[in-house]
Formats: C-alpha cells, sequence, structure tokens
C-alpha cells in the first residue's frame, strides 16, 4: 500500500499541470531516492527513445502486431486523418453530359424492362467514389427511364427520394393512393415509407434525376424496404388533392402532417416555380453569388421538403458572372435551361464545367464555385443541408 502511494505522488509530479498542496511534501518527493530513480529512469528512455528512433519504430510495430488480435488500433496514427483541419473529401467534380448518358439509358430500355429492373436507373458515381453507387458520401443520384405503357412496381423504403423531371411528359408517380402527372422541371417527392409506384401513359420515354439518401441511411444501418402484392395501388384520390391541401398557403384545420416530417405537398410544379424566378429576376436585384436563388419548402414548417435532403432553383440571367463560394453540404445540380460554366477548384486543382440543358454536376464539400450564364440558365440542385444544420456542423464561405 505504501508503494502504491508513493507511485501515485509520482505520476502526480510528472504531470505539471498537477501542484501539490503542501510545499513541504513536495520537497520531501523530491528528495526520496525512490522517486529520483523514478524520475532518472524515464528519462533514460525519453533519450533513448529519441536518440534509437530505428528501434522505437521496431517496438512500436511490434506493439501494434500485438494488439491487433485483440481488435486496437492506434489513434495516434491516424488522428490527423479523423481530425482534418477542414474537410479533405474523397469526392472530385464531375459532369456527366446528357448527350453521352441518355444513348446508354435508351439501350439500357431494349434490354430490361422496368418491371424486371424494379428501376431502371443509371447510377451517377461520382469517380471518387466508384463502385459505391453514391454520387457524394451521403448521397445517391441515377437518372431513370420509363416508356410508354410500362409500370415500375410499387413499393416503400425508408429512405427518402426526389424525382426531379429531366425529358418527357405524360407519365405520372403514385404516392400514397394519389398521382401526380410528371412534366419537366417538375420536383416530386416520394416520402419515406410511403408505398409509389410509377407508370407512363406517355407516347415517349420519360427520364427523371433520382436522389435519395442511400448513403446516409447505409452509414446509420437504418435501411429497410417492402414490395407490394401488385404492381400499382389503388388511387384513392384525385389528383392535385394534396396541392389543394396544403399548397396553397393555408392547412386543414385539423392538420396532421401525412408523411411526418417530410412535407405533405410531393409535387412541385415547375411551372410555378419557373414563374417566382422570372419575377425576382426582373423586379428584385440580383445576389452576387447565386442570382436569383430559392429553396423548396415543407409549407406547414418553413423547413426543407425531405428531413434530409434541402432543394433549390436558380436563375441565372444572360452574362452573369457569380462570385465564389463554398460550403460544406456536396451539391448535385441538374441543368434545366441554358448554358453556362461551373468553375470548381479543390485545393491545386481546378475544374471547369462547360453545361448545357439536362446536363448534370456535382460539387463536392468545401470545394469553391462560381457560376457563369452564357445564356439564361435555370438550375435544380440538391444537397444533405438540412442534415449538417440539424448537427451544427454546415458552413459557407464567400468571396469578398
Amino acid at each position: 500500500m505504501r508503494d502504491a502511494c508513493w507511485a501515485r505522488r509520482c505520476s502526480c509530479e510528472l504531470n505539471t499541470r498537477r501542484v501539490p498542496t503542501s510545499r513541504r511534501c513536495r520537497t520531501r518527493q523530491l528528495n526520496d531516492p525512490r522517486h529520483l530513480k523514478f524520475l532518472n529512469s524515464h528519462r533514460q528512455h525519453f533519450l533513448q527513445s529519441h536518440l534509437n528512433p530505428a528501434a522505437t519504430d521496431a517496438q512500436r510495430a511490434q506493439l501494434y502486431a500485438d494488439m491487433s488480435p485483440h481488435n486496437l488500433t492506434p489513434l495516434w496514427e491516424v488522428l490527423h486523418a479523423l481530425v482534418p483541419r477542414e474537410p479533405n473529401t474523397p469526392c472530385v467534380p464531375a459532369h456527366w453530359k446528357y448527350a453521352d448518358v441518355r444513348p446508354h439509358l435508351l439501350r439500357a430500355g431494349e434490354l430490361i424492362t422496368a418491371e424486371e429492373a424494379v428501376r431502371r436507373v443509371l447510377i451517377l458515381e461520382n469517380p471518387g467514389l466508384r463502385g459505391q453507387s453514391a454520387i457524394t458520401q451521403s448521397l445517391y443520384a441515377g437518372l431513370q427511364l420509363i416508356l410508354p405503357g410500362e409500370v415500375a412496381p410499387s413499393h416503400r423504403h425508408t429512405q427518402s427520394a426526389l424525382r426531379f423531371v429531366v425529358e418527357g411528359a405524360g407519365a405520372f408517380t403514385a404516392v400514397n393512393g394519389e398521382r401526380t402527372t410528371m412534366h419537366p422541371g417538375d420536383f416530386i417527392i416520394t416520402p419515406n415509407w410511403t408505398w409509389h409506384d410509377h407508370g407512363s401513359d406517355a407516347n415517349e420515354p420519360v427520364i427523371w434525376l433520382d436522389g435519395l439518401d442511400i448513403p446516409m441511411l447505409r452509414f446509420f444501418d437504418a435501411g429497410f424496404a417492402e414490395n407490394a402484392s401488385a404492381a400499382q395501388q389503388q388511387v384513392l384520390r384525385p389528383e392535385g388533392n394534396s396541392f389543394a391541401r396544403y399548397g396553397a398557403n393555408m392547412l386543414p384545420v385539423t392538420y396532421d402532417a401525412p408523411h411526418g416530417a417530410t412535407s405533405p405537398i410531393f409535387s412541385y410544379p415547375y411551372q410555378r416555380s419557373r414563374a417566382a424566378l422570372h419575377k425576382l429576376e426582373r423586379d428584385a436585384s440580383l445576389d452576387a453569388y447565386d442570382g436569383v436563388k430559392l429553396r423548396y419548402v415543407n409549407p406547414a414548417t418553413g423547413a426543407s421538403p425531405m428531413p434530409t435532403m434541402a432543394t433549390f432553383l436558380q436563375l441565372l440571367p444572360k452574362g452573369f458572372v457569380g462570385k465564389s463560394y463554398r460550403q460544406t453540404d456536396g451539391t448535385v445540380f441538374s441543368v434545366v435551361e441554358g448554358s453556362g460554366v461551373a468553375k470548381v477548384s479543390k485545393g491545386e486543382n481546378s475544374y471547369e464545367i462547360a453545361f448545357s440543358p439536362r446536363d448534370h454536376f456535382v460539387v463536392p464539400s468545401w470545394c469553391s464555385l462560381s457560376l457563369m450564364a452564357t445564356e439564361e440558365c435555370v438550375l435544380f440542385s440538391f444537397s444533405d443541408r438540412p442534415v449538417q444544420q440539424a448537427m451544427g456542423v454546415w458552413r459557407e464561405e464567400r468571396a469578398a
């Protein structure tokens, strides 16, 4: 017991932040032969470890090898990677030209049916995340094709999904008993754990952008899915019912949040959103970074339409040259109208993305972005911003 007490006193002496309360006690410790022997031994070990780094490397390697079977690993070897000074994403800026992607999608339509595929989609994989079915570390994106007369069968899953119509009109999405007809530029939601299917009464291919939080739910190990017994769900309400209930700046007196934290509106028509951008571009001053940019909202709360993904629509007038900014939410863009250039920089690497209608591109976390319009442009975008804001980690930096 006496030796244990003495060892504790020596430990306190080595910790320079602790000061003994008694100066006389401190003097007695310093004069104790055992204490002096302990300090001398510690000093010799310190000098040896610095004078003979090769021996230290070998000893450390042996330590790591000995602990590995116990599923242990040293933090000090990975600390800087785990807690970086700033985001260091493996994602890279990438551009998918619609003229390059569309032929592959149509070929897929010849080789596999929508029923067989369940969802006939070509995934937009970030070049830095190949094999992970992800466009950023938290988001999934893909282009889905449905042909005339086809049905993509009904199912539900815990992943939230958005659809942004890229080409064609006349297909439909059904969500929990209500259908909405697709038109180019429409933003459509399938809330998590709601039954949904897609079909087409059109006489042309219809293609839309899918955005889901699949990687996020994979990280949380919270993914569930269920197939319906029938390919198509029964229609219970006429088209436009949800918009009449929730989309006119009013809510039912007995509002009950039919989709939880997700917007009760599951279809946001492009015609209305585009008209708002046009009026603001004509009547209001432009933002030096974004032109005219609006965010889609849950009309009941003012928050993002989905708890895990934020969505935006912006207009860049012809000749617009935006200032540079960067944000921690990696963002996926879909070009609705017009052409321009997105200048993206990541460290010492710079990228110029010359975009055209129906192209898609991604700007990873903490990459600088500036947008220029060679003609009037409209861009749709989505990101994981609501999650970052809920965690209190979202950041933005705008150049002066």
